[in-house]
């Protein structure tokens, strides 16, 4: 089987940006496998937060033997963007050797639409409230912070926009004391949930600390072996596929965390169509969805994913899976 690695480059509908900076443009890496008969393919987003880079990601595939199975895959490469890549474009041209869809395949039901977030970036108050109305019809609405000013800004969100449900992701921007500070206003603000309040490194400091609004691990929580760490820190565990290392072991995390107790909330990087596709099968029945990348984007995969008042609709078979 011939594994082929290119790099793509999508224009953002607008600069997006996070505590940690800004962006312009989304950089993701395709991996594309044809076995002379059948191809597939999937997408990744190397991340430097944990040591990832275009280059790097891309030796990992390449360093890749063509005869690579999903089981063998998980021996040769860590949890992180290369495997997840890999993983999703092995689901997909399994699914099409077979005639079957994934989901047919991993045992789970059919996919159904579900109602995802959409991110408001980090911003002036007065511009994150112009965003905030601009989306006001949107249910969920998720808001970037982790500045040392932030209630202004969720104050002028919830102004804009004063029937949606906001999340909001610090990314690592707070501290525990400014969690417990700002909690009363979260509640009184109708903030449904935090992730990532503290830094991952420092995260037992939210041990034994009283919750009013759920704190969700993002940074603190990658694949199955995270779990332990995550006790009596947080209530929620947000699963992303470049975290897991794919749509294998995100399921399985998925069945972990529930097991756990844990609520689940499905998120991505920014990326195309063909990151979300298969995360919308870990989203299903998910406690909050947010696989908005495309809707951040100027532009998409040629089959794109289908956005509409009922959510994010499962791919077509054209698309993955």
């Amino acid at each position: 089987m011939r594994i082929d690695v290119s790099h793509d480059v999508f224009k953002l509908a607008q600069v997006f940006t996070i505590a940690r900076g800004s962006r312009t443009e989304a950089k993701v890496l395709t991996v594309h496998l044809d076995d002379g008969t059948h191809k597939g393919w999937g997408e990744c987003v190397p991340y430097a937060r944990y040591g990832e880079s275009l280059d790097s990601v891309t030796d990992q595939i390449k360093g890749l033997p063509g005869d690579v199975t999903r089981q063998a895959l998980y021996d040769l490469l860590p949890a992180g963007a290369a495997r997840n890549a890999v993983d999703c474009a092995l689901w997909d041209i399994e699914a099409k050797r077979v005639g079957k869809r994934v989901w047919e395949l991993a045992g789970l039901s059919a996919p159904t639409p579900e109602i995802t977030a959409y991110t408001l970036s980090l911003d002036t108050p007065e511009a994150m409230q112009a965003q905030a109305s601009e989306h006001a019809f949107r249910p969920l609405l998720k808001i970037k912070l982790g500045t040392p000013d932030d209630m202004p800004r969720l104050e002028a969100v919830r102004r804009g926009a004063p029937k949606s449900t906001i999340i909001v992701d610090a990314n690592e921007g707070w501290s525990a004391e400014v969690y417990a500070d700002l909690a009363p206003h979260l509640v009184r603000l109708g903030v449904a949930l935090v992730e990532q309040p503290v830094p991952a490194g420092e995260d037992d400091a939210l041990l034994g600390m009283e919750r009013p609004v759920p704190v969700c691990a993002d940074e603190s929580a990658h694949d199955t072996a995270s779990l332990p760490k995550l006790r009596g820190k947080y209530d929620v565990v947000n699963i992303k596929l470049d975290k897991t290392g794919g749509l294998t072991e995100a399921l399985a995390l998925r069945d972990a965390a529930l097991a756990e107790g844990y609520k689940v909330m499905v998120g991505c990087m920014v990326g195309s169509s063909l990151a979300m596709a298969p995360a919308t099968l870990v989203a299903q029945g998910a406690l909050i969805t947010d696989l908005d990348g495309p809707l951040l984007l100027a532009e998409d995969r040629d089959e794109p994913l289908t956005f509409d008042a009922a959510g994010v609709h499962p791919p077509s078979a054209t698309l993955w899976g």
